[in-house]
């Protein structure tokens, strides 16, 4: 017979301190099976802070010797190790964008060049008029996209395709 599982969430909101207590189940073993030499800390950030681009309540940031393994090729390991996570936790997809999982400030230059490819794609769609096509990519890295540009004047975006192959599009705003 198996433990019963802890309660995540209450009345909608994430329990922190039962989430990283299982975060760190998970990611002790996945450090240990694997033999990486890591170490991580866990951050709490209450809701309602103040409004980012990405603004998630518990923050897992990985530090140790083996570091740039979990940022090679555009972070594939540390966006999986995250995915894995996110499934050991068993909480509704909702509630995913509040979990994330960090090393050596990704995120955030990740944040910083998805803003600059955002500007110069409007500022090219403002000039030239014709549509602009971003790589196919995440939804999270696509609704920063069609944040950043809901605040560029004179262009509007959609997203087409679906699954992995979905990608952001610019439109002159005509």
């Amino acid at each position: 017979m198996s433990a019963s599982r802890p309660i995540l969430i209450n009345d909608g909101k994430l329990d922190h301190n039962a989430i990283a207590t299982e975060l760190r189940k998970c990611v002790d073993i996945i450090l240990r099976k694997a033999h990486f030499d890591l170490s991580y800390d866990i951050k709490i950030t209450p809701p309602g802070g103040p409004a980012a681009l990405e603004n998630p309540e518990v923050l897992l940031v990985f530090r140790g010797r083996q570091m740039d393994l979990l940022l090679e090729r555009n972070a594939e390991l540390l966006k999986a190790m995250e995915h894995i996570a996110l499934r050991w936790l068993r909480i509704d997809p909702q509630f995913y964008d509040r979990v994330r999982f960090d090393a050596g400030g990704y995120r955030a230059m990740r944040i910083e060049e998805l803003k600059i490819s955002a500007r110069v794609a409007a500022e090219r769609v403002r000039e030239i008029k014709t549509p602009f096509r971003f790589n196919s990519m995440s939804a999270r890295e696509r609704r920063i996209l069609h944040l950043v540009l809901k605040e560029e004047p004179g262009v509007r975006t959609s997203s087409e395709g679906s699954g992995e192959d979905r990608q952001v599009i610019v439109y002159p705003a005509e």
